[in-house]
């Protein structure tokens, strides 16, 4: 039966651990999953296949929370990225589970801070945020309860602000119909788009007569 005879820290990542079996290089494992190793241990073929798939495990967690740090994720993509760098469907799950039991991953936490940043910075009707978080692999009821208290006539509203102001001069049929295909390009359907757009015309004029 192979024994360890060595186990070094890598150089180039200090969180991985080399190790030795009968005195030549056999496999390398995250210092975690490789914890209880110690030279001398006898090592059989079963033991390596577990070693080695705990390891997997643990990179494909590290790699998880490095997407997280980055921004927040929905379960789906979170699984998506580790599909696409080529780890097992086996993994996954266990995966996902360990991010959910340390409150790293929720879908309804994600939708709730995907609608808040979307009407904080980027509005568009509740339509469109259906379809994205529907893109993101969100469960209705999750979305639903993501929208539930959204005012489509506020988010509307809000979307046209900074486009009030290029359009300001131009005659109301212009206006009108610049503002209603940006409103239209954001999900905001005709009657919702009008009111809108209605609104702004007249505070439009309101501004310029408090100017005479």
């Amino acid at each position: 039966m192979p024994r360890i005879t060595d186990l070094k820290v890598q150089k180039r990542n200090p969180n991985r651990l080399n190790v030795y079996l009968d005195g030549e290089f056999a496999f390398g494992v995250e210092r975690i999953v490789g914890a209880w190793l110690s030279i001398g241990d006898e090592i059989d073929r079963e033991k390596i296949e577990s070693l080695l798939h705990k390891d997997e495990i643990e990179k494909a967690y590290v790699r998880a929370l490095r997407l997280i740090n980055v921004r927040p994720r929905s379960i789906y993509e979170v699984e998506t990225r580790l599909k696409q760098a080529g780890f097992g469907e086996e993994i996954l799950p266990v995966v996902v589970n360990r991010l959910q039991a340390a409150g790293l991953v929720s879908d309804r936490d994600f939708a709730n801070a995907w609608v808040e940043n979307r009407c904080a910075f980027r509005p568009r009707s509740k339509r469109v945020l259906v379809l994205e978080l529907h893109q993101k692999g969100v469960a209705e009821n999750e979305i639903q309860s993501a929208i539930s208290n959204l005012d489509e006539t506020a988010l509307a509203a809000k979307t046209a602000e900074k486009y009030v102001s290029r359009c300001k001069d131009l005659p109301f049929d212009e206006f009108r119909k610049k503002m209603f295909g940006y409103l239209a390009r954001r999900g905001f359907v005709y009657e919702t788009a009008s009111e809108v757009i209605q609104a702004s015309w007249h505070s439009l004029q309101e501004e310029a007569e408090n100017l005479i």
